[in-house]
This record gives C-alpha cells, structure tokens and sequence, in this order.
C-alpha cells in the first residue's frame, strides 16, 4: 500500500484572525443584546425583545464557534490521528440547528402577531433597529473576510446577516407603522425572514452532516475521476474507491489499484507519482492513499475496467 500522509495543515494565520474577529462580533451582540432589551421594554415592542433572544442565542453559537475554532488549532496526536478538524463541522451543526429553531419560534411569533397585533412606540424601534443595522454590519464585514469555505464560519457569518436583514425589516416597520399604522407589516417581514434563515440553515446543516458521515462532497464527481484515471497505462481497473472530506479543505481519496502487468515495487513511485499529480492537480484531492495489486479482487465493486 502506498500512502502520502501528513498532518493537515492550516492556512497560516487564519484561525487567529478567526479568534479575532469572533470575539470582536461576540462584544458586538451582547451590546445590541441590551440595547434591544431596553427598547424593546420601554417601547412596549415584543418584535425587539424577540430579537433580542435571537441575540443571546447568537452570542451563544459564537462562544461554540470560538471554542471550535480554537480546538480546531491543536496538532494532531497519537489518540486524534486527524487532528481536530471537525470541531467546526460539528460547531456548524450546532448553529445550525440553533437558526432552524429560531426561524421556527419567529414564524410562531409571527402568527401570534398577525392575530392580534400590538400598539408600539414606533421611534424607539426605529433607533434601536438603526444601531442594530449598524453593529450586525460590522459583524457581516468582519466575517466575510474569514469564512471563506468555513462552514463554521459561514453559520456565525450567517447569523449576523440575517440579523442584519432583521434590524432593517424591523427598521422599515417602525417607520411604516409610525406614518400608517400598518402593524401587520412587522409579522410579515418576520415571517420574510424566518424563510430566508430556514433556507441558509439547511444548506449548511446539509453539508455538515454529509462532511460527518464521509460521504462523497457534491462537487465531486466519481465518474470524472474515473475516466481520468482510466487514461493510465498501468492501470487495469480501479475499486474500493472512497472519496471523503475530512473538512471544507481537506479531501481524501482511497482505491485499491489493479495494475494491467505484475511490475517492480521499485516502479510503482512512477504509476503513483502519476495518480497523485491527477488527483491533486484537476481534482483537489489532499491526501490519497492507494492499494497496489496485480490480479486481485476480481471484478468486484471496480469503478475502471480496461481490457
């Protein structure tokens, strides 16, 4: 068996810049956390309490995302030969999970509002709802610049955009309900909004849960690779294959190997050399580990057959 392995590595100062900035976003929502408590109590608005919930539940995603990412920074050992990489996968189930709830308790809060809609002061909303557009910004800019394909990332960055989208649904309310006394504008926009989080959220869980469970990433495609590899001269056929993610990075590549002659040890480096500049160069493959034979295994389960 021939493998090339090494630790997976990180792009250089990413995560620090990830620590950062989640801090940084994490100050963010515990002072628009307050803010839209008082407005919202003084005001009389249960749209910004509500909001303000969906702030805590925020802080608490980016302490998750902070903790992976931090453990996501330690080497790999003899117990976790892989590292920790997965500690933000499993952190994006999480937040994950956590904005599917939440769109779920919007969409109650906004039936409840539809039926009977609340009298509010409509200038506090409208402030308070500017300083949130203003915050989340901030939190949307300094996380776009570090998501990247980070589906850890990516979740805490969608919070904060869909916070964003919030405070401004909430913004446009109060000013429609000061001038016309629309009230029924707010539930709406809600329910505008729990739609669009419902959507993102999914995605992301989707991804997630298919990084977990190894399956083959969707940009992918198996029977590309095959007729590829299927240009090669020593090779006979190809099966077993398994093409996995170890993270959004870090993709793997395993394959028992049938070679058409039964050639030297000392001249499988050349048929490997080959492999792995196909793999790594058109596919994006990081790691591969391959299972040389010559006359074994039949035809059973092979991806590449050549006579």
């Amino acid at each position: 068996m021939t493998e090339h392995t090494h630790a997976p590595s990180h792009p250089e100062g990413l995560n620090s810049v990830k620590g950062k900035n989640l801090i940084i976003t994490m100050v963010l929502k515990i002072v628009l956390t307050i803010a839209e408590v008082l407005g919202g109590w003084f005001s009389g608005s249960l749209s910004l309490l509500s909001d303000a919930l969906h702030n805590l539940n925020d802080v608490l995603s980016i302490v998750i995302s902070w903790f992976a990412v931090k453990m996501a920074e330690k080497k790999h050992d003899k117990k976790n030969t892989f590292g920790y990489r997965r500690a933000t996968i499993i952190a994006a189930v999480i937040n994950a999970t956590l904005l599917i709830i939440m769109s779920l308790f919007l969409f109650r809060e906004a039936y409840f509002k539809f039926i009977q809609p609340e009298k509010i002061n409509a200038l506090i909303v409208i402030v308070i709802a500017a300083i949130g557009i203003v915050l989340n910004a901030v939190g949307v800019y300094l996380l776009h610049k570090s998501s990247g394909g980070d589906l850890n990332m990516r979740a805490v960055y969608l919070h904060f955009l869909s916070d964003a989208l919030s405070s401004v649904g909430v913004m446009v309310g109060g000013v429609v309900i000061y001038y016309f006394k629309a009230y029924w504008i707010d539930p709406a926009l809600t329910v505008m909004i729990g739609l669009y989080i419902l959507k993102e959220s999914y995605e992301i869980l989707k991804e997630s849960v298919n990084i977990l469970m190894q399956g083959t990433p969707e940009n992918v495609d198996i029977d590309e690779i095959a007729e590829e590899l299927e240009k090669m001269e020593a090779i006979k056929n190809i099966h077993h294959v398994h093409i996995w993610a170890l993270d959004e990075h870090t993709l793997f590549f395993e394959a028992h190997v049938n070679l058409q002659n039964d050639i030297l040890v000392s001249e499988l480096s050349d048929v490997y050399e080959e492999l792995e500049q196909v793999l790594k160069g058109r596919f994006g493959v990081t790691h591969l580990t391959i299972q040389f034979e010559y006359n074994c295994c039949g035809d059973a389960g092979r991806v590449i057959d050549k006579e």
